[in-house]
């Protein structure tokens, strides 16, 4: 199979396009959607110091090289990577430390331990394995926020894939999330957003592009996944997106044209006063407690 933009061999095929790319038309063009993302978005601006959430999965590896290269050079953003130990155990943190390191970007380090005296495994021995993973998802906002306000983190990114924010979609109306965005606290500088530039590039090209910067293979599932709703959309879409390739995109496009009209929100923004994610399908109340929808 030859790549459709010259006659090299191919490395992948996007069912979704059409085309057929080489390794470095498959790059071009994974770099050109995150640009592009990050352009319409307007997330990066002159003075931003970059937190990138570095969970061990592919996504938030390609997201760290990706900021690297676009950034590296720049001497008005500032970049760090953000490592936070949930616990778990079926990756190792340090792992994150070492991948930062190996990129010269410098790293805070957390736990839940230390910022919420609790762990997540310690979580799902009290309220089981159903409401972990939503729990787990807020109480690493709270994290990250805790983190990035004592380091003066103004952005941070996530490595959240087209993948995710389909299914993050189809979840709010799944299970009724569909209220409209809450009033924030504060605005301006009192806020740190989240940005999120990989959100039109498709998993499996996140984890390509992660591979061919760190010939490195992700492994293991985390042990409470298995059990939510976000699951079961995950296998009802990639079964219908096998059928309908484009099913991802027009669920994200759609999601955009709803939070332009107001009636979900999808982009949570962290307060700087509290922690909590303002928005979005879990909802945290005081101390570490997560009460979630999911």
């Amino acid at each position: 199979m030859q790549c459709s933009k010259c006659r090299r061999k191919a490395v992948i095929s996007q069912r979704y396009s059409g085309l057929h790319l080489c390794k470095t038309h498959f790059e071009a063009d994974f770099e050109s959607k995150a640009k592009r993302s990050i352009r319409t978005h307007r997330w990066i601006v002159s003075g931003d110091r970059i937190g990138v959430a570095l969970n061990g999965e592919p996504n938030s590896n390609a997201l760290l090289i990706f900021l690297h290269h676009l950034l590296g050079k720049r001497k008005d953003v500032e970049l760090f990577g953000m490592v936070i130990d949930r616990g778990i155990g079926y990756r190792d943190p340090g792992e994150g430390e070492g991948f930062a390191l190996q990129q010269g970007t410098p790293l805070i380090v957390a736990s839940f331990r230390e910022m919420l005296r609790t762990t997540i495994p310690e979580i799902a021995g009290e309220r089981g394995d159903q409401f972990t993973c939503a729990s787990c998802d807020a109480l690493y906002l709270k994290a990250l926020h805790q983190a990035g306000k004592e380091n003066g983190i103004t952005k941070i990114a996530l490595g959240c894939s087209l993948d995710d924010e389909a299914q993050g979609i189809l979840v709010r109306f799944l299970d009724g999330s569909t209220d409209l965005p809450e009033p924030f606290p504060e605005s301006g500088h009192d806020m740190i957003e989240l940005i999120r530039p990989f959100i039109l590039i498709p998993e499996r090209e996140a984890a390509l592009y992660a591979y061919y910067h760190t010939h490195r293979i992700s492994q293991g599932k985390c042990p409470y996944s298995s059990a939510t709703l976000r699951s079961d959309v995950r296998d009802l879409l990639y079964d219908y997106a096998w059928r309908h390739p484009s099913t991802f995109y027009s669920l994200v496009n759609l999601g955009e044209h709803l939070i332009q009209k107001g009636a979900i929100s999808i982009n949570p923004l962290l307060s700087l006063r509290c922690g909590n994610a303002v928005s979005g399908p879990c909802r945290i109340a005081k101390g570490f407690d997560g009460v979630c929808d999911d």
